[in-house]
């Protein structure tokens, strides 16, 4: 099938033909990859850590809750017969009697567990067409191994709420199901849930913070579905939770989405942060998830606001709808394009299918404001930066639309263990992605571990060269005398695998604030006084190493090293020159092709004393489509008390370039 438009510019119902086309395109590609009872899709691509016969099952379920929302959105009208494809491997993959197609039974921490959710929503979805179509016996046979979900332990992050649908759909036929899935996993997402429309993706006992994409398209998702489903029981009347629950989800999802878009780019782009990114376009189900849940009274409900969430999201689909990122028609494990050191090892090749979520706008009427295009003129992209409070996010962007991400609160830390460059970053954004050094990995868990963090970070090096990273982020109090938002954070480095960071005496406390396309980035390392008199220093050959942005072709990035001051001598400063201050470049490639890093190294040189040693260092980093217009001028730099200042003025380049402007930041030191 050939593409059609979906531009933004696109009337409702071409732009809705453009979301039923790529659904039906993509169905399309992959048949030829089917076995031939159609229970098994054998995509070509490395294989995921769970085994190929998993990877198979994953590519059936997903492609097939795509094929169900598909056909639904449609009420039923099926053109290109997409259920009489899937439904004969439905049964030869849930039977035990056909060892060359059946499925991986569902058992406790396994893929299976996912992938039967996929199947009992898309079974939802489809119940009038497909499920109430089976015969008695077959139904006995996908509702068996279905069933196998309801001893099945999940993993306890996102994960219970598969267990839920899963006995939801059984529920809802009448079959024997654990309804203490449902409730204990809608009660345990409320102890992640920390205000402002977020949810944490499980806490692992408090050893991180794990904010995501997954809130998004998991956490609002599968609550806010499940209530639809609950409340349609086909057997046995609603839940009697479905109901209740459904104010509560649907205003915690209007305050998630009342920010949301500052994650995009102004074409579309998601900021490239957290892990299964391959997932690509799913970002965008949220938006979808606004338009078949609000109302018009709740905020971020109204015409207007859905009409905005449509283009947005219309716009992240054809973002992706290219030959590169879908070779042959095949959404491939990468990004914009092949890209195997960003897959995580539990991904493969029919994994990126999780995108099917983002059509769940095709469950929206051709008459809903999601098809319109915005009328009058859209709202500007605002100058200053956002905090999101919860997951410790600063949003931005510039005039050009290049979104960007300050990262003071999401770290995936589990414990000891490498640099994991999908969370670990300062910064983030629409159109760069982390470095990867030759040789080297993203600790991503794919590739080899350790690997060299460069990008958005200030690694302390040792006597030796060895980079540190940083691992557990913890917040600190921030502010900007301007009053735009601001963000600060400490970590302790470590530099090896076996080093537990709350051992580390280093500290390095970093606070960002930005304006447009620019971001002041203060950072202050902290090195204890020695417990006892030795000779020599032990700092002595140990640097600062910070990065600036790593760039491809046609995105610029501009570093400017503004201080190598220590507290005793922080006053008037001018940043170096007019230009980038860059003393090295380091290359390697990211998830949007070759790239280049400048990176700038100075000694670590604050005066010890008996509360030991204080070095600060200010930056200001410009990311965006064309050169900056700006440049550093006076630059403030102090401690005092528990607090860092400072102060820098951005300056015009010409006069041609706007007025001037300043971007200032105090955050409140760790207690050492």
């Amino acid at each position: 099938m050939e593409r059609v438009s979906g531009q933004v510019n696109d009337d409702a119902a071409q732009r809705r033909a453009y979301w039923f086309g790529f659904a039906d395109r993509q169905l399309l590609a992959v048949r030829p990859y089917f076995s031939p009872g159609h229970a098994l899709l054998r995509l070509p691509g490395r294989p995921a850590f769970s085994g190929v016969r998993s990877d198979e099952l994953e590519g059936f379920a997903r492609t097939f809750l795509l094929a169900a929302l598909r056909v639904a959105g449609s009420g039923g009208e099926d053109p290109q017969g997409h259920l009489d494809w899937y439904r004969p491997g439905l049964l030869a993959g849930a039977t035990r009697e056909r060892p060359d197609e059946s499925w991986n039974p569902v058992l406790s921490g396994t893929q299976a567990l996912v992938e039967a959710a996929s199947v009992a929503i898309g079974l939802q979805l489809t119940r009038p067409w497909l499920w109430d179509r089976l015969e008695a016996q077959e139904q006995d046979v996908v509702a068996s191994w279905l069933q196998g979900a309801g001893t099945a332990e999940p993993w306890d992050n996102n994960w219970v709420l598969f267990n839920a649908h899963v006995a939801e759909f059984l529920a809802g036929v009448g079959r024997d199901h654990n309804p203490d899935h449902i409730t204990q996993a809608l009660d345990r997402i409320e102890d992640w849930y920390v205000g402002g429309g977020w949810y944490r993706d499980g806490d692992n006992g408090g050893t991180g913070d794990f904010f995501d994409y997954y809130c998004g398209w998991a956490l609002h998702l599968y609550p806010l579905l499940w209530c639809r489903f609950a409340a349609d029981r086909a057997v046995g009347g609603p839940h009697p939770w479905a109901a209740g629950r459904l104010p509560r989800y649907r205003e915690r999802l209007s305050g998630f989405l009342r920010e949301y878009p500052a994650f995009f780019g102004a074409g579309g782009e998601p900021v490239f942060h957290g892990r299964s990114l391959t997932y690509r376009f799913a970002a965008a189900a949220p938006l979808a998830l606004g338009a078949l849940f609000l109302g018009p009274e709740d905020p971020g409900g109204d015409a207007g606001s859905l009409a905005r969430a449509g283009t947005l999201a219309t716009a992240t689909l054809r973002h992706f709808d290219t030959d590169e990122a879908f070779p042959g028609g095949v959404a491939c494990l990468g990004w914009q394009a092949p890209y195997e050191p960003m897959i995580q090892n539990y991904s493969g090749p029919g994994s990126p299918y999780w995108s099917s979520k983002a059509f769940l706008a095709l469950l929206l009427p051709g008459d809903s404001p999601f098809w319109n295009s915005p009328t009058g003129e859209a709202p500007g992209i605002p100058e200053e930066p956002v905090l999101l409070s919860a997951p410790g996010f600063l949003l931005h962007r510039g005039a050009d639309g290049v979104a960007q991400l300050a990262n003071h609160g999401s770290d995936k830390h589990y414990g000891p263990g490498s640099d994991n460059a999908l969370y670990s970053r300062f910064a983030y954004s629409s159109h760069t992605g982390p470095l990867r050094l030759p040789g080297q990995g993203l600790g991503s868990g794919t590739d080899p571990a350790p690997a060299e963090a460069v990008d958005n970070h200030l690694a302390v090096l040792d006597v030796t060269g060895r980079a540190s990273w940083r691992t557990r982020i913890h917040r600190l109090e921030a502010r900007s005398g301007s009053g735009a938002a601001a963000a600060a954070s400490f970590h302790r480095p470590v530099w090896t695998l076996s080093e537990d960071e709350a051992e580390q005496p280093l500290t390095v406390a970093t606070g960002t604030t930005a304006h447009g396309g620019y971001q002041l980035r203060v950072h202050r390392v902290w090195l204890p006084p020695e417990p006892e008199p030795e000779p020599g220093d032990r700092r002595a050959g140990w640097s600062l190493r910070e990065g600036g942005w790593a760039t491809t072709p046609g995105v610029h990035g501009t570093f400017w090293p503004l201080t190598v001051t220590a507290p005793g001598h922080a006053g008037e400063t001018t940043a170096g020159g007019g230009g980038a201050v860059v003393v090295g470049e380091m290359h390697g490639t990211t998830a949007f092709g070759e790239a280049r890093c400048p990176t700038v190294t100075t000694p670590l040189d604050g005066p010890m004393t008996p509360d030991g040693a204080v070095t600060l260092r200010a930056s200001v980093h410009h990311l965006g489509l064309e050169a900056p217009r700006h440049r550093p001028g006076p630059v403030t730099l102090t401690e005092s008390g528990e607090w860092v200042r400072a102060s820098v003025r951005m300056l015009p380049v010409d006069h041609s370039a706007g007025e001037p402007f300043t971007l200032e930041l105090e955050f409140r030191t760790p207690g050492n």
